[in-house]
């Protein structure tokens, strides 16, 4: 299976083409499903979003994206130890100093259908900031991290740290630059990702 033929989801969670494509801006999408909202806005955003229903289906895509972008010499900068553990076998090494790579390789908190972007915070990114990244991104999540909006990921978050709510929480949007977001001054200290998403069925 090509690397992008899970585009738009994959078996039950699947989504046609034509209908990312033709649902316009504006158009209500209160009764669409989360995962669809999800993948119809992170799409508009400029993502690169593939669908695994198992870690071997992960493992392959993983495998493409590296071959795609001529990454196999280039080391991926993480911050998440259990996330290098978990991919050290896949031919892929690992540095934990951003200026020696091109590939950041993260999770995430939540996957916010609203907006298509991904709720990251300290446990991602310690105190970097986005804008300190490499350009290239790769998020590992799963679909049990999707949620509909910000605030009901923030109150998530809230509720699993308790007392030790982390640091640094913000989204990741743009994955492309467009006329639509350059002038966005919500995205004013961040920059424009090459951003892959992973995203695992575990429910």
């Amino acid at each position: 299976m090509g690397l992008f033929d899970k585009l738009f989801g994959g078996g039950k969670k699947k989504v046609s083409k034509e209908t990312a494509e033709t649902r316009g801006v504006h158009m209500p999408d209160l009764n669409i499903p989360v995962d669809e909202k999800f993948t119809i806005h992170f799409k508009k955003n400029g993502g690169k979003f593939i669908y695994c229903d198992s870690s071997k289906e992960i493992t392959h895509a993983l495998k493409n994206i590296v071959e795609e972008n001529g990454w196999q010499n280039h080391p991926f900068y993480t911050l998440n130890p259990r996330l290098e553990e978990k991919f050290s076998k896949n031919n892929v090494s690992f540095t934990n100093e951003s200026r020696k790579s091109d590939v950041f390789f993260t999770t995430c908190e939540h996957l916010i259908a609203q907006n298509g972007s991904i709720l990251v915070c300290s446990n991602q990114l310690k105190e970097k900031k986005l804008n300190e990244l490499p350009d290239n991104v790769i998020v590992f999540a799963t679909t049990s991290q999707l949620v509909e909006s910000i605030g009901e990921g923030l109150k998530i978050i809230k509720k699993k740290y308790k007392n030790s709510i982390p640091a640094n929480i913000t989204t990741l949007k743009h994955f492309q630059q467009t006329d639509e977001n350059k002038d966005d001054f919500l995205s004013y200290g961040s920059s424009s990702k090459n951003l892959y998403l992973l995203l695992l069925e575990d429910l």
